[in-house]
């Protein structure tokens, strides 16, 4: 908690002139309350980050922000591709960014906050396209070991009782730029147009706040782990 690391490494193709940077915040571990605010502030920031860092900043064809799982482990993650500029230059203007949607989220109206939940819950609420579809929900949750089958009912129960307040003072504690509980990993891919950035960003003495990661089984190694769901429900019966 607190903690920020990087990860830089070159392009495994030399003549791809395409940087890249995958900037993900890891949040928490599964529960439908916490869920649907870190899947809400996605969905606000969705079109500003668009907006910011593709049309206005014009950092990269490729400009998402969009919620990621792992196994039960939930967080956000932003992921930009440039010709344009360097990693280590789209990663802080995706500082700069939050820095700005954290006077945008405050300043949400009652009005607003409700027409976003509302869209959140509608897009909950849809009925599985496919047999494909279905199959893949109920098993992604035997994956993960959550077991959660009733995962939209829960978390559209806990949309409707959330108020705009609980989700700032979410964004507060695990999003917001220098937060006490943030943990953020930056991975930075450099292209060939960038390598020169590369070598000036690994020599530089520029103050940084990024523990910067060298070994990546090393680091893996050094991590504390979250609980395994599936310890917890090793006797369930499916």
């Amino acid at each position: 908690k607190g903690r920020s690391y990087c990860y830089a490494g070159k392009g495994l193709n030399p003549i791809d002139e395409n940087s890249a940077l995958v900037h993900y915040i890891q949040v928490h571990q599964d529960d439908p309350l916490a869920n649907v605010k870190l899947q809400l502030i996605a969905l606000i920031g969705k079109q500003p980050a668009f907006y910011q860092l593709r049309s206005v900043e014009q950092l990269g064809y490729i400009t998402v922000l969009i919620n990621r799982s792992d196994f039960g482990i939930h967080g956000v993650q932003f992921i930009i591709q440039s010709t344009v500029k360097g990693p280590k230059h789209i990663d802080q203007r995706v500082e700069a960014f939050l820095s700005k949607f954290e006077s945008e989220i405050r300043q949400l109206t009652e009005d607003e906050f409700k027409k976003s939940v509302r869209a959140l819950i509608d897009m909950k609420l849809e009925k599985h396209k496919n047999l494909r579809e279905e199959s893949r929900f109920y098993w992604k949750e035997i994956a993960d070991g959550t077991f959660k089958f009733d995962r939209k009912e829960a978390e559209v129960a806990a949309l409707q009782k959330l108020t705009q307040q609980e989700l700032i003072d979410f964004f507060d504690e695990f999003v917001k730029v220098g937060a006490a509980k943030r943990k953020t990993l930056s991975i930075r891919v450099y292209g060939c147009s960038h390598l020169s950035e590369y070598e000036a960003d690994k020599t530089s003495t520029d103050q940084d706040p990024y523990v910067h990661v060298d070994d990546i089984f090393g680091f893996r190694r050094s991590q504390p782990l979250y609980g395994s769901f599936r310890g917890a429900r090793s006797h369930t019966k499916l």
